[in-house]
């Protein structure tokens, strides 16, 4: 039997931004009556592929078709009049307005320039009915819980118009919808969307959550580096095929540093969580971190990683569990609790969390140093700059101009000063997310020996990284993620392999 057309086929794209090609020659299409799923870790490139679909970016290369005739969109409303609808994350519609005012917002029927309530109530309430919601249309939107309200989004994105503005949607695209849900709130989402699909709507879903994938979806699109690595039916690639699709196995140009911390040695512990938890964040966990261990964190994006990390640091707020530091409780109310426990942290988003672009490098080294001491107290002009000097030569930063512009640095000798910020309050725990995305192989090198060397220094490490070889070549012990829970801790030795990681990340099982 013949293989249906494609509603959407996207074939060859390219998108290139300023030192960056975000996608290179990406394939993908999507069939009538179907949920494919999209995936790829942080970068992948699925958020740009989207982007270029719907308008939001400009197409640099390739062809898209829809329906078998070529399209190119300049703005999301043209894909949208086009029968493309996109409901992200963040619902954005308007609570203080009904379900049914919501539905049709913009599109309301008219007569003689006056909107017609009843028949707008009237058209919400057989849309919903049809789609087998039990919603009350007439009830302000702010009335219903996140999970309806994105429901919601999603009936307006499906709601044919009277206005000849389109012939309905052919192509949904589900972004991250279900980050927010309860396990009850996903499983409604799910049965619309399989009424979605008996209907011919074709689904483009992205999710982190792989038991969902399997669940809901039928065909899956694999992305890693702005290439496609896959396109697969589901019932064809099991999950741990698919982990390792995503993860992939870069080649490695570094030096060998897995067999010095294998044989290095850890000192007695330095902080203690128990029973550490953030609803809708993180489930609670224990973790130990020893001095001059190095524990790295394993998972797939959404997996809980980040969560855990910004818990350690105050940056979120627990709502269970405890933090000791030096056998000594302290409170992780906010992150100056943190900084005056020791602890420091480098964040995966070093351009909006870390970074100050327009300021100097000798500003944003000083930063975190002043911020400890207090700004009534300034640090003395002379020290400040001998500080400042020391850590420059220290990490190798170029230029080696302390009154450079940070924005205008490379990725890697950005992530240096974000380092040399943190180093020079001399922490006891350095938390490091994704230290060595985005930068080059030399930078990636000099941040890991550099790792391994405040290891041997007594000082301990938390590190977050997407590529498991980095994870198992710095670590002492490997804390495993899934589904926002800590799923297993693993002590690194020769039996541990990424083989070994990614069936823990697959199963969400101590293997």
């Amino acid at each position: 039997m013949a293989e249906p057309r494609p509603v959407l086929e996207m074939t060859g794209i390219v998108k290139e931004f300023p030192g960056v090609r975000a996608l290179s020659g990406v394939d993908f299409r999507l069939f009538p009556g179907e949920i494919h799923a999209l995936l790829g870790e942080n970068g992948a490139g699925k958020s740009t592929l989207i982007k270029v679909l719907t308008g939001v970016h400009s197409l640099d290369g390739g062809t898209i078709t829809l329906d078998g005739q070529s399209v190119r969109f300049a703005s999301p409303l043209q894909a949208q009049q086009a029968g493309i609808s996109t409901v992200y994350q963040e619902v954005n519609l308007c609570p203080n307005l009904s379900v049914a005012e919501n539905i049709f917002i913009g599109r309301e029927p008219t007569r003689a320039g006056r909107i017609q309530w009843k028949q707008l109530r009237r058209k919400a309430a057989e849309l919903v009915d049809r789609l087998g919601l039990d919603i009350d249309v007439t009830a302000p939107l702010s009335s219903y819980p996140l999970a309806v309200q994105q429901l919601v989004a999603i009936v307006r994105s499906v709601g044919t118009s009277d206005r000849g503005e389109g012939s309905g949607t052919k192509v949904l695209i589900l972004d991250e919808p279900t980050s927010s849900l309860d396990r009850d709130e996903v499983l409604e989402l799910f049965a619309l969307m399989r009424r979605l699909k008996e209907e011919g709507v074709a689904i483009l879903f992205v999710s982190h959550f792989l038991d969902q994938i399997y669940e809901v979806c039928d065909r899956m699109t694999v992305l890693r580096n702005g290439t496609l690595v896959g396109e697969h039916m589901v019932t064809d690639l099991d999950q741990v095929g698919l982990v390792q699709l995503m993860i992939g196995k870069a080649l490695d140009q570094l030096e060998e540093l897995h067999d010095h911390q294998l044989h290095s040695d850890v000192g007695e512990p330095l902080l203690q969580a128990d029973g550490l938890g953030r609803t809708g964040g993180i489930a609670p966990f224990d973790l130990e971190i020893k001095k001059g261990e190095v524990i790295g964190l394993a998972g797939l994006l959404g997996s809980g990683r980040t969560e855990l990390a910004r818990l350690l640091f105050g940056a979120d707020q627990p709502d269970s569990g405890k933090v000791t530091v030096g056998g000594k409780q302290v409170s992780m109310s906010a992150p100056n609790d943190a900084i005056g426990a020791g602890i420091a942290f480098c964040s995966e988003n070093r351009k909006t969390e870390g970074l100050v672009p327009d300021l100097t490098v000798r500003e944003n080294i000083i930063l975190a140093l002043q911020a400890a001491r207090g700004w009534t107290r300034p640090i003395p002009v002379s020290q400040r700059d001998e500080l400042v000097a020391k850590y420059i030569r220290a990490l190798d930063i170029r230029p080696a101009n302390p009154e450079a512009r940070v924005g205008q640095l490379s990725g890697g000798n950005q992530q240096k000063v974000l380092l040399a910020r943190w180093l020079i309050t001399q922490p006891k725990l350095l938390i490091l997310d994704e230290p060595t995305r985005g930068i080059d192989i030399g930078a990636k090198a000099e941040i890991q020996k550099l790792v391994v060397s405040l290891s041997e220094d007594g000082m301990s490490v938390l590190y977050i990284a997407a590529e498991l070889e980095e994870v198992l070549r710095l670590s002492h012990t490997i804390g495993v993620l899934r589904d926002r829970r800590l799923v297993a801790q693993l002590a690194n030795g020769p039996d541990i392999t990424t083989s070994r990681i990614l069936e823990t990340i697959a199963s969400g099982e101590h293997q």
